[in-house]
């Protein structure tokens, strides 16, 4: 860039404003490690100085266009005093060094506003990706000062600072004097942006994880030979874990622990450390702190607890743990956290308190409780399921399940993904990244009653909202471990046609309830032998469809008697497994008297080798006292069970809820994409003004009915037109201007939700009538604020709602209106925004849906009305952060329309932490 203007200009302030609070933020470089952004302050004006005498020759030249040794004291002062407004200026800085500088100035120049844009980075720091960051967040604080368009001036032979610019995803325009390179573009958000900052990411929250879970060198802080202790229990399993790289045992008071060199600060180890385990009191964090910085530890597990969980106090302390942590480069998995594995064998970590590691296998875990991580991962042991990677993240005040996710994505160790779930960091950056992540792997979580109670919600919406991330949802640890044992070792099914192939009558049956209980369909294929006396009698007689065929129903189980041999397994399984009409194969093994169960494992593997193609699942329970203790039945190869083994179940029953839990999940993932839509006619900008001006020096408040009226409309929303009056000849007016008929009505939430319609006058076709009502409802609810409203045209009540959850972010629901339908609950839940296959599903979701539709009922609705509101409505929570809830309740919804009766909205901070904007740490 060409000598920025640095004599004193009357646009240098003297005394700069305070940088607003958004230009802060900790971020994560491409190689993961933690970078804090903030504003440019006078007060940065010696480290500023130190950085400048740090850059080599080649980067001061091509930041400058020549020798450019120190910054004068003139250049100084516009540098560090900028307005915010149209001078921005960032720092990244590690500790207390700068470590890159970037800055945008407004240009002088007519049309819509533009501004020039440079930056330098540390020689030492270059190549993180630190250029394409500070671009973001200029970005971001530009946008915000209604800037519309950066330029740059590059020499054209730095070719590093033209790809920050080329590969930010916008669109640009080049133009060349000389050795110059003049380049231009809007800042506007696009699709292509967003997708270029996703992806950068992805990329640098995996490779985060990624340096936590593989360190070259771990430091327990706090290790002790005692067993006993946290530090002897979790620097004991480092050491049988045999991990791969150096453990430093830190203990102040001893010359070695275990038989290992101990050192009595992190400071005294002579060579890197990476990883640091903090298993210290409370009290002495903060001098532990000191010495990881001071050292350049890369991440902290801390499994000390007296935090956030204690109490507004423990939470400040947590909260300035991360801060000064993150404000060093250091992520951290904790407090009170359980520590985290890695079972590769090139890694060997342990670095947890479980007394029980699983064996190595391909499934990821996280979960927030440390005892309940340690009876998980026991859990997981007993049932000989292996983990690829662990972690306990304990408060969850920085490293998160958003994060693990992230990195499970391209883990190529792990394909599947557990997870128990108390609370989210980010909610809606969850729903975004499960979405993404479901698509290629399973994620399988429990939703734990603390979540739900977090939400304010019942289960109802942790199931909806889950289903629509694609997230398998159970509801205990045996369930998790149910349906990851068939995710582990089985294919997806292709659809939820199940055989079901047994000894045991009455097993085979309960298998059968449990499985069309659960959505899915019996399928006895056409050549299986029945040698039992088990069919159960049905009221289709032999000519219907599924008749009766040989005595035995079409959709009943595939009976072998009690006698039968592991040959005849071999012959029925291989059969079902051949059908056509046989997506899945539950097996029921329950011999009459104790036998050994191998032949029948044998006979099981043998039948999945013959199959033709190996792409239906097979699910087995044993029922003997010489079972499978293991719960695994058939291993493709000795050690760890995997990909091709047979998992069994306690039961028959549990089978079929964890093969209907899969087959919807398989289901999910075979539709195609499906895009949010923005439906045409919406003005954000008006609608943004509006809330501005509503929004200043209010901490939130319920909008007027005028203004709900006018905010709606910005995004094509209409409520059915009516009028405030105060007497009866201003009704008569308001009903004459609008038509007859009309509607009189009480304007108080009492009257409004009444179920008798005691503050509302229907069907006015005349102003006497107008006059009565007016008359009438003034002495029920002695309140002369009336309103009149055109009639709708008769239909359905539906009610269409958003709110904030602390939880899920801004939710939906939908639902027909009336009291039963309340005390019912019957409503369906979506979080924002919508997809188009999501908005229509919501419509379609609730029980009483088929309402809706042509029947016996009535003609039907305008069903695409309905969806295209729920699409308009998401699009304005969507766009609108201090929108906090809507309520359109009732909506008419009849053949030809969906007509808004009656609107209710409310502003407000931002209570959640949405995923928008430059990236940044949460």
């Amino acid at each position: 860039m060409t000598e920025p203007l640095l004599p004193d200009t009357p646009d240098t302030p003297a005394n700069p404003p305070e940088p607003p609070p958004q230009l802060f933020g900790d971020v994560l470089a491409a190689d993961g490690g933690v970078v804090r952004i903030r504003p440019i302050v006078p007060a940065d004006a010696d480290a500023l100085a130190d950085f400048h005498a740090r850059l080599s020759d080649r980067t001061r030249y091509l930041r400058y266009f020549g020798p450019y040794p120190r910054i004068s004291p003139k250049d100084m002062y516009r540098t560090t005093h900028v307005d915010y407004h149209d001078r921005v200026g960032l720092v990244a800085v590690l500790g207390t060094a700068i470590i890159a500088v970037a800055r945008y100035e407004l240009l002088d120049r007519p049309g819509p506003r533009a501004a020039e844009v440079a930056f330098v980075v540390a020689d030492e720091h270059q190549g993180r990706g630190l250029g394409s960051i500070l671009l973001e967040h200029l970005a971001g604080a530009a946008a915000e000062n209604e800037v519309e368009t950066f330029t740059a001036e590059v020499l054209a032979e730095n070719e590093a600072m033209i790809t920050v610019f080329r590969d930010a995803g916008y669109q640009l325009q080049r133009s060349r004097d000389g050795s110059e390179v003049h380049l231009e573009f809007a800042i506007d958000p696009t699709e292509a942006l967003r997708t270029v900052r996703d992806a950068r990411e992805a990329a640098s929250e995996a490779r985060s994880v990624g340096n936590l879970l593989a360190p070259g060198s771990v430091a327990v802080i706090g290790a002790s030979p005692e067993s006993t202790r946290v530090g002897g229990a979790v620097l004991a399993n480092l050491l049988a874990g045999g991990f791969a790289g150096p453990v430093f045992p830190v203990n102040p008071h001893r010359r070695s622990v275990r038989g290992v060199r101990a050192y009595a600060t992190v400071r005294e180890i002579p060579d890197e450390v990476d990883l640091a385990v903090v298993a210290v009191p409370p009290a002495a964090i903060g001098s532990v702190l000191d010495d990881c910085m001071a050292k350049g530890v890369k991440g902290l597990i801390v499994l000390t607890a007296g935090f956030g969980e204690t109490g507004p106090a423990g939470l400040a302390a947590e909260q300035d743990l991360v801060a000064a942590a993150r404000g060093h480069g250091m992520r951290v998995v904790g407090p009170s956290a359980l520590g985290i594995a890695n079972t590769d064998p090139a890694v060997g970590l342990n670095a947890t308190l479980a007394p029980v590691l699983p064996q190595r296998g391909r499934i990821g875990f996280f979960c927030q409780s440390g005892p309940l991580g340690a009876a998980i991962l026991a859990e997981a042991a007993t049932r000989n399921l292996g983990v690829s990677t662990f972690v306990s993240a304990g408060n969850r005040a920085d490293v998160s399940g958003n994060d693990l996710l992230q990195y499970w994505d391209t883990a190529a160790d792990t394909e599947v993904i557990l997870l128990y779930l108390e609370s989210f960091g980010n909610p809606r950056k969850f729903s975004r990244l499960a979405r993404r992540v479901a698509r290629g792997k399973p994620i399988v979580a429990v939703s734990s009653g603390r979540l739900a109670a977090g939400a304010d919600m019942d289960r109802t919406v942790v199931r909806d909202l889950f289903a629509q991330a694609g997230i398998i949802q159970v509801d205990s640890i045996s369930e998790l471990f149910d349906c990851a044992a068939l995710l582990a070792c089985q294919p997806l099914p292709r659809g939820p046609r199940v055989a079901v192939v047994g000894n045991s009558a009455a097993l085979n049956w309960l298998a059968i309830d449990a499985a069309t209980s659960e959505g899915l369909r019996i399928h006895r294929p056409p050549t299986a032998v029945d040698r039992g006396p088990g069919a159960r009698p049905t009221e289709r007689g032999p000519g219907s469809p599924d008749g009766d065929v040989g005595g035995v129903t079409a959709d009943g189980p595939v009976d072998l008697g009690p006698e039968a041999t592991p040959a005849d397994y071999r012959e029925a399984v291989l059969a079902a497994l051949r059908s056509e009409e046989v997506d899945a194969v539950i097996v029921v093994v329950a011999p009459p008297v104790p036998v050994h169960m191998g032949g029948f494992a044998d006979a099981l593997r043998a039948a999945a080798a013959a199959a033709p193609d190996r792409d239906k699942p097979v699910l087995t329970t044993f029922v003997a006292e010489s079972g499978i203790p293991d719960l695994l039945a058939v291993r493709s190869t000795g050690g760890a069970p995997g990909r091709g083994s047979i998992p069994s179940y306690p039961d028959p029953e549990r089978a079929a809820r964890a093969l209907a839990r899969v087959d919807r999940y398989a289901r999910w993932r075979d539709r195609p994409v499906s895009p949010v839509v923005r439906p045409p006619g919406i003005d954000t900008a008006a609608a943004t003004a509006l809330v501005e001006q509503w929004s200043a020096g209010s901490s939130g408040r319920w909008l007027t009915d005028d203004e709900a009226v006018r905010l709606l409309e910005c995004y094509g929303i209409d409520i059915v037109d009516f009028r405030a009056v105060r007497d009866a000849e201003q009704a008569v007016a308001a009903a004459e201007e609008l038509g007859y008929p009309v509607a009189a009505k009480a304007t108080g939430e009492l009257w409004r939700r009444r179920p008798d319609l005691i503050g509302v006058r229907l069907d006015l076709w005349g102003p006497d009538a107008v006059r009565q009502a007016y008359t009438d409802l003034v002495a029920i609810c002695g309140d002369p604020l009336l309103h009149v409203q055109k009639m709708a045209t008769k239909g359905v009540g539906c009610v269409l709602s958003v709110t904030d959850d602390p939880s899920f972010g801004s939710v939906i629901e939908f639902g027909l209106s009336g009291m039963i339908m309340d005390l019912l609950g019957d409503r369906a839940y979506r979080a924002l925004p919508l997809t188009a296959d999501e908005a229509a599903a919501l419509i379609d979701a609730p029980r009483a849906a088929p309402l809706l539709s042509p029947g016996p009922a009535g003609p039907g609705v305008d069903k695409a009305a309905l969806i295209e509101l729920a699409q308009r409505i998401s699009a304005l929570f969507d766009d609108i952060p201090q929108m906090r809830e809507l309520s359109c309740d009732p909506v008419l919804a009849s053949p030809g329309s969906a007509e808004i009766i009656y609107a209710r909205a409310r502003i407000g901070p931002q209570p959640t932490r949405f995923d928008t904007g430059p990236r940044r740490l949460a």
